[in-house]
């Protein structure tokens, strides 16, 4: 059976955090397919190293950071496309415009398996929160056409509990707890809506390559504790939204686990 994935997010680094270690966990199978979608070049983020781009080249340099990123990762998305709305404005981008240039894609791939944004964003990043809506919907109407593929749609999203052990333990190091009601903050959803969990362990470091590329936003990709960066890395988080899972049902470890 074929592996045909879809991610739509919203910024260079978004797919770094959500899904490396899944697509790093996948990248030597030959039935494997992997496209990407990115609403915006993320040129309105920080430039943590006023050498690497400035204000205007930004969203350019980001976007080989991205394709860095994937490099050294050691699998590149058969398609990578870039859609160039403005960083900070999706919400703004007519919602019917937004979802049929995320379709009109998605309908050449034919994916199996979607995943983009819940409703919380992962941050509650507005951009984020847009991009989720889109895609699920995008994803919605090809399924109800009948277009092939369209087989599972997943939102990443992160386990509350999860949040609090980690906000716990840099407490205990002197660090700020996490706020995840706060705008750019990890926001937890309850354990029991995240139903596939994978486990990255074995190429978390992998996955850390792939950070590392996104220099200019290497105030987020290194701010984690050397000694907890297996923890963090190690482990993808995804709730079923279609077809809705048996609660009863035993969690996926995989995003194509139980396919068809």
């Amino acid at each position: 059976m074929s592996h045909r994935l879809a991610a739509v997010f919203a910024h260079p680094d978004d797919d770094a955090f959500g899904i490396t270690g899944t697509v790093a966990l996948h990248a030597d199978d030959p039935e494997f397919a992997f496209t990407l979608v990115l609403a915006t070049s993320g040129e309105r983020g920080m430039i943590s190293d006023p050498s690497l781009a400035t204000r205007e080249t930004l969203g350019e340099v980001r976007e080989r950071e991205d394709l860095a990123g994937w490099r050294a990762l050691g699998r590149v998305p058969e398609r990578l496309e870039f859609l160039r709305y403005p960083d900070g404005g999706v919400a703004e981008v007519p919602f019917e415009e937004l979802v049929g240039r995320i379709a009109s894609i998605l309908r050449e791939i034919r994916p199996d398996v979607v995943i983009t944004f819940g409703p919380e964003g992962v941050t509650g990043h507005p951009d984020h929160i847009a991009v989720g809506r889109a895609a699920t919907e995008a994803f919605h109407r090809l399924r109800t056409e009948g277009v092939e593929g369209f087989l599972r749609l997943l939102h990443n999203r992160l386990r509350k509990s999860d949040i609090d052990r980690f906000s716990d333990e840099l407490q205990s190091r002197g660090a700020d707890p996490i706020d995840q009601t706060a705008i750019f903050q990890p926001h937890g959803v309850p354990d029991e809506l995240v139903n596939v969990i994978v486990d990255c362990r074995a190429v978390w470091r992998r996955k850390r390559a792939a950070l590392d590329e996104h220099r200019t936003q290497a105030d987020d990709t290194q701010g984690f504790p050397e000694d907890l960066q297996e923890r963090v890395l190690g482990t993808e988080t995804f709730a079923q939204v279609w077809p809705e899972l048996d609660p009863a049902a035993p969690r996926l470890g995989d995003v194509f686990e139980r396919l068809g």
